[in-house]
């Protein structure tokens, strides 16, 4: 379909289909079946596309360019971060309207006299009934597995209990498989096709394989039945499927723009038509058409959370040379335009540094710590400024692209044991290439793992899986180039919790240094841009930011040291609880205790 004319249609379709689902968000709300017939519906390829172009609703939109974690956060904290979460009565993420539309498409798909029609739109929906479940298991875990419509007379199907999760991974490898295996094979920025299930594929392998490694013998994998696959099952499965597409997907990783550019612009680039070389897929936006998100009002007003780079990821990039920064003397007081200086390119082509130019402008902008409150200034997807305003930006957001699945290679097999230089040639080092960045070796990493990593002082990685494995000093460089690489694309949250390394959220959040009270040129270009107002001032200079100590911004050792985010705000982390999330009450209630809660969460139900 001509992505144009896909705009055009996108709101007339979302109303058309709201016809039939508007106010079904649980499966006590059965299908209004007299409206959705073989003699009206279902019977052409048009027809199955108006019908199933709303699937596409399920791909994020915000949380690419935003999220709460340890490498990005917001000046307010999210209840997972802090460890306040409740239990929801209704809600929560335990919501099914997305997955009755799938089911209800395959039920009625016979209505269709085209057998390859018929064919190709089964693959389609059970790509999105995996990448449903993917979801919920992410969240929940086990939960029930649901392959039919459900009508609100359905007692025995609906008061059914959680099925466990190997059973509903299966099933979603069945889906994937039959997806990969039917979907058309022309790549296509803004449509699901064969290299979409098979990125997926390795996305989903990869995790529920390092959550087993990491959860082993956990309360969260109690009921992993006796013949469920192991966890190297998993990773060698997810390496299979990364391979495959490596070699054979006909992708290449974005180079447009040279060292200095080409990643800069694949999160600057307005229509991922342009970027179909290493984007699988993309989501379509366009203001014309109503389709538009918040990227430039997020990153631009301060009205939308600040967001803000941490130190902790800023001082994980390495320098040009491929020796790392944290290992220099001094690093933890430099300012910001020295700690920039000959570092991996994609920190500049991530967030503001010195010299930095915005998208469509040719004069230099600085840092504003009016809207990044660590001073490390987000930039992905931040396009030009007519696109500032609230719900005024449609640049294209990537759902999947080589970049992922190439550190979804490297990872599995480092995981497993089994990775060689060779591998690391074919995936991490031809993202470092692409920068001009020497490649990652294997022998020097492991023989020297990096402590700054693992420093409890700054939130590194604690798990003892990851301290006792051989492979620990590799597998930090892959998850070193997984932060970096896939920064602020929507991973980081639940990478933390496949890995077991929830503690992460207790250490202190920190932005840049400052020897104390005082007037800075942040980006050493001339003009001041943050005064830092000692308490009891009033601030005398004329930089554009003034922030007073210890009341609108805390420096680490009171009067000096590197900017405190969120300083004075408990934040707990329960290692036997917060790896899942709660399952509401009400839907306990609706089937009389089949759903059981999740371990350590107590809803006060007797059942």
């Amino acid at each position: 379909m001509n992505p144009a004319m896909k705009k055009l249609l996108f709101p007339i379709l979302i109303v058309l289909a709201g016809f039939a689902f508007t106010g079904c968000d649980d499966l006590l709300d059965a299908i209004p079946k007299d409206k959705l017939t073989e003699d009206t519906f279902f019977k052409s390829e048009s027809e199955l596309s108006a019908f199933s172009i709303v699937f596409y609703e399920n791909f994020p939109s915000s949380d690419l360019y935003i999220s709460n974690d340890d490498h990005y956060t917001q000046n307010n904290l999210s209840n997972e971060e802090m460890g306040t979460r409740t239990i929801p009565s209704s809600g929560g993420g335990w919501s099914w309207g997305a997955l009755r539309n799938i089911n209800t498409l395959l039920e009625d798909l016979d209505h269709c006299p085209d057998a390859a029609v018929r064919t190709k739109y089964e693959a389609l929906a059970r790509f999105f009934r995996a990448y449903f479940y993917f979801a919920k298991v992410k969240r929940f875990g086990d939960v029930p597995w649901y392959d039919t419509t459900i009508g609100s007379s359905e007692t025995e199907k609906l008061n059914r209990p959680r099925d466990n999760r190997e059973f509903v991974m299966q099933k979603m490898i069945e889906d994937l498989d039959f997806a990969i295996e039917n979907l058309p094979t022309a790549k296509s920025a803004y449509e699901v096709t064969k290299w979409t299930a098979m990125a997926f594929k390795s996305r989903v392998l990869l995790f529920e394989g390092t959550f087993r490694k990491y959860h082993a013998g956990d309360v969260f994998l109690q009921t992993l039945p006796q013949d469920a696959k192991s966890y190297k099952w998993y990773l060698s499965e997810c390496a299979k499927v990364s391979a495959e597409l490596i070699q054979t997907g006909g992708y290449t990783l974005h180079t447009d723009g040279g060292a200095s550019r080409s990643y800069y612009n694949l999160f600057h680039t307005m229509d991922a038509t342009e970027l179909t070389d290493e984007v699988i897929l993309a989501r379509n936006y366009n203001k014309m058409y109503g389709a538009a998100h918040d990227s430039g009002n997020t990153m631009t007003s301060g009205s939308k959370g600040c967001p803000a780079m941490t130190k902790k990821l800023a001082a994980s990039y390495l320098m040009k040379d491929g020796s790392r920064f944290t290992d220099m003397e001094g690093w933890q007081t430099m300012n910001f335009v020295q700690e920039c200086q000959n570092r991996d390119p994609r920190l500049s082509q991530s967030i503001r540094t010195p010299g930095y130019k915005r998208m469509g402008e040719t004069v230099t902008t600085s840092p504003d710590f009016k809207v990044t409150f660590s001073g490390y200034h987000p930039d992905k997807y931040l396009a030009t400024p007519d696109q500032d305003t609230n719900g005024a930006s449609d640049i294209d957001l990537i759902i999947f692209r080589l970049g992922e699945v190439l550190i979804n290679y490297a990872e599995a097999k480092a995981e497993m044991g089994e990775l060689t230089q060779a591998d690391l040639e074919m995936s991490v080092n031809q993202l470092r290439k692409r920068v001009g960045m020497p490649g990652l070796q294997m022998a020097e990493a492991n023989a020297n793992p990096d402590k700054f990593l693992t420093d409890p002082a700054y939130g590194g990685y604690q798990s003892p899986v990851l301290m006792a494995d051989a492979n620990k000093g590799v597998i930090l460089e892959i998850r070193r180039e997984r932060a970096i690489e896939l920064a602020q694309e929507g991973y980081r949250y639940y990478d933390l919790m496949r890995w077991k390394e929830g503690q992460v959220f207790t250490a202190p959040f920190y932005g840049m240094y400052f020897p104390g009270a005082g007037v800075y040129d942040v980006d050493g270009n001339g003009t001041d841009d943050l005064e830092i107002v000692a308490p009891g001032g009033t601030g005398s200079s004329k930089a554009e930011t003034k922030k007073k100590l210890d009341d609108e911004i805390y420096l680490s050792d009171g009067t000096s040291g590197l900017v405190w985010l969120h300083k004075n705000i408990l934040r707990t982390w329960n290692e036997d609880k917060d790896y899942l999330f709660p399952i509401p009450t009400d839907e306990r209630n609706l089937t009389s205790g089949a759903l059981t809660q999740n371990p350590g969460w107590d809803d006060g139900l007797s059942f």
